[in-house]
C-alpha cells in the first residue's frame, strides 16, 4: 500500500489532537509540580484521589468516543440532519452515564477511610475529591461535543478550547494554591477549583461553538431541537457502552494500583503520581494518532472503503511505533530529570527513579493496543473490548499486579511491571479482533 497519503491524512487530522494532548499533559505537569512544591501529603493525596477518579473520567470519555464511527460514517456520506440527531441522542446518554457515575462516585466517598491509606492524608483526601467529583459532569457533555467535532473533521476548534482553559488552570493554580495577587491559600484545594473551572468553561465554550459557528449549522437543528432520538439513543448505547467499560476497566487497573501502592506509605504513593504524570507523555501522544486512525477509519466505513479502514490503521500503528521509541529514549534518558520537577522530596525521587524502567517497557504495547483499538472502533464493532478488557485487565493484569507488588514485595515498582502484562496481552488480542473485522467487511462486499 501506497501510505504517504495516509500519513498526510493523520498527521492533518492527529497534530491538532496531539497539541491538545500536550496541553493536557501540560496541566498534569504543572497540577504535580506546583501541588508536589507546596508538599509531599498534598501530592500523596492528590495521587489516590486523581486514581480514583481516572476511572470515571476515563470511562466518561471511552463512551462519549464511541459517538465518533456513527457521525464519521454519516459524515462520509453526507447525511448531517441524522448526525444531528446522534449529537442530541449522544448529549442524553451522555449525561445520564455522567451523572449515574457522578452518583457511584459520592456513595464511595463515605468509604474513603476503607483503603488503607494513610491516616494523616485522609483529611486531605475528602475535600480534594468532593471538589473533583463537581466536574464529571461538565466533562462529559464537552466530551460528546469534541467527538462530535472530531467525527467531522474539526479536530482544531477543541485544541484550542482546552488550550485556553489549561492556561487558566495554571494561572488559578499559581492563585489558589499558594495565595497569590490577594487570593486565599488553598493548597490542594486550590489546585482542584482551578480544575473545576476550567472544565465547566471549556464545557460552555464548546457549546456556545455549536450553536453559533457557521460549519456547524447543518447540524444544530437536529441537534439542539425537539426531534424523536429514541432510535438513535439505542444505537449510540450499543456503540458507546463496551469501549466505556474496556476504559474503566483499563485505567480501574491503574487506579488499583494506587490503592496497592498507597499500603506501601505514601512516599511510594507520591513517587507513583510523579511516575503517572511523566506517563503521559507516551500515552497521550499515542491516543493522538489513535483519534485520527478513529476518524479516517469510520469515515472510511462510511465510504464502503474497507481498504481504507486498513490501510489508516497501519499507517497508524507506524507513526505510534516512532511515537513509542521516542518516549522510550526521553523516559530512559532524562526520566531521572523529569521526575526532580515534580517534588524537592529526596525519598520521594529515589522511588520515583526505580520506576523508569517498568514504565519504558510498556510503551511499545501501549502504543499498539490504542492503535488497533481506534482502528476497531472506527469500524462500529466495539464488541470485542468487552473480552479484551476482561481478560488483559482483569484476568491478566490484576493476579500480576498483586504478585509483584506484594507477593514478591516490590511495591510501587511491582505494580508498574504488572502494566506490561496486561498491555502487551491487550494488544494482541486487538490485533486478532481488528484483522477478524477487517476479513469479514471484505466479506460482506
Amino acid at each position: 500500500m501506497n501510505y504517504g497519503k495516509e500519513y498526510s491524512s493523520l498527521f492533518k487530522l492527529g497534530m491538532p489532537v496531539m497539541a491538545t494532548q500536550i496541553g493536557i499533559i501540560t496541566v498534569a505537569f504543572a497540577d504535580t509540580a506546583m501541588v508536589g512544591a507546596y508538599g509531599v501529603n498534598e501530592l500523596a493525596a492528590a495521587a489516590f484521589v486523581n486514581s480514583l477518579f481516572m476511572i470515571p473520567i476515563v470511562m466518561q470519555i471511552g463512551f462519549a468516543s464511541g459517538i465518533t464511527p456513527l457521525i464519521g460514517a454519516l459524515f462520509g456520506r453526507d447525511d448531517h440532519a441524522t448526525a444531528g440527531r446522534t449529537l442530541r441522542a449522544g448529549l442524553q446518554v451522555n449525561s445520564y452515564i455522567s451523572l449515574g457515575l457522578t452518583l457511584v462516585m459520592g456513595i464511595l466517598f463515605f468509604f474513603l477511610d476503607c483503603f488503607g491509606q494513610p491516616e494523616e492524608l485522609l483529611p486531605l483526601i475528602k475535600e480534594y475529591y468532593l471538589i473533583i467529583l463537581a466536574s464529571l459532569f461538565p466533562m462529559a457533555i464537552f466530551n460528546c461535543s469534541q467527538q462530535t467535532a472530531n467525527a467531522v473533521n474539526d479536530t482544531a476548534m477543541p485544541m484550542w478550547i482546552i488550550l485556553s482553559a489549561n492556561l487558566l488552570n495554571i494561572l488559578g493554580n499559581y492563585l489558589l494554591i499558594y495565595g497569590k495577587w490577594g487570593f486565599p491559600e488553598m493548597g490542594l484545594n486550590g489546585a482542584g477549583l482551578s480544575t473545576l473551572a476550567a472544565r465547566w468553561l471549556s464545557t460552555i465554550v464548546i457549546l456556545l461553538v455549536f450553536l453559533a459557528a457557521k460549519r456547524y449549522r447543518p447540524y444544530k437543528k437536529e441537534a439542539f431541537g425537539a426531534s424523536h432520538v429514541g432510535h438513535i439513543r439505542r444505537i449510540v448505547w450499543r456503540t458507546s457502552w463496551p469501549v466505556m467499560i474496556q476504559s474503566g476497566l483499563e485505567c480501574g487497573l491503574w487506579s488499583l494500583g494506587a490503592v496497592v501502592t498507597g499500603w506501601f506509605g505514601k512516599i511510594q504513593l507520591a513517587a507513583y503520581q510523579v511516575i503517572n504524570t511523566i506517563s503521559q507523555l507516551g500515552f497521550m501522544t499515542y491516543m493522538s494518532f489513535g483519534v485520527a486512525v478513529s476518524i479516517r477509519a469510520s469515515n472510511c466505513t462510511g465510504a464502503g472503503d474497507i481498504a481504507g479502514v486498513k490501510r489508516a490503521t497501519t499507517a497508524g500503528l507506524h507513526l505510534n511505533t516512532v511515537l513509542a521509541a521516542i518516549a522510550s529514549a526521553v523516559f530512559l534518558i532524562w526520566g531521572d530529570n523529569l521526575t526532580h520537577l515534580f517534588t524537592p522530596d529526596s525519598e520521594v525521587l529515589v522511588s520515583a527513579k526505580l520506576m523508569i524502567l517498568p514504565l519504558v517497557l510498556y510503551q511499545f504495547g501501549d502504543a499498539t493496543q490504542l492503535t488497533f483499538a481506534n482502528g476497531l472502533r472506527g469500524t462500529g464493532n466495539t464488541r470485542p473490548f468487552l473480552w479484551v478488557s476482561l481478560i488483559a485487565y482483569i484476568l491478566i493484569g490484576v493476579p500480576a499486579m498483586f504478585w509483584l507488588a506484594t507477593g514478591l514485595d516490590l511495591g510501587n515498582v511491582g505494580v508498574y511491571y504488572s502494566f506490561s502484562f496486561a498491555l502487551f496481552a491487550a494488544a494482541i488480542l486487538l490485533y486478532v479482533f481488528f484483522r477478524n473485522t477487517i476479513m469479514k467487511l471484505n466479506h460482506k462486499e
